[in-house]
């Protein structure tokens, strides 16, 4: 028996010889195919729409772990992997103390950006039509507070 498994194994690792294999969107897109999977048996009619998208996910992970264009595979899995990291970033920067904060700033405040260079400037509620100076860039814009 563990002739033949070593067997398997040695004829797996020769097949796989100069492919791509699993990377981080791979692996991505196996779960994701493994949720619509899942999602899919709880569907009354089966899915039809959610059963042929998982069925393209899946093929296309396979085809990218299979393929000998590995520079072509590692570029696709860079931009998967910088467009998580932005995601990530996002959620590890978020803080529920800053939404209170701006909700209540929101309250006394408006915020405006500079139409020159984005600047957020924040005014104070109920002062009436005034002129604005942005600090960063020092242009002037009307606006109602």
């Amino acid at each position: 028996m563990r002739d033949f498994l070593d067997n398997i194994r040695y004829r797996f690792s020769s097949f796989m010889q100069g492919r791509y294999g699993m990377d981080n969107f791979g692996r991505f897109m196996l779960v994701v195919w493994l949720i619509l999977y899942v999602l899919r048996m709880f569907l009354k009619h089966g899915g039809g729409i959610l059963g042929f998208i998982s069925t393209l996910l899946l093929a296309y992970a396979l085809v990218r772990a299979l393929s000998r264009n590995i520079p072509g595979r590692y570029a696709e899995n860079q931009k998967y992997l910088k467009q998580r990291n932005k995601v990530l970033d996002y959620f590890k920067n978020f803080s529920f103390d800053k939404v209170k904060r701006d909700a209540q700033q929101m309250k006394d405040y408006h915020i405006y950006k500079c139409p020159k260079c984005a600047q957020k400037i924040r005014i104070p509620r109920g002062k009436g039509h005034i002129m604005v100076k942005c600090p960063k860039c020092g242009f002037e814009f009307h606006k109602k507070s």
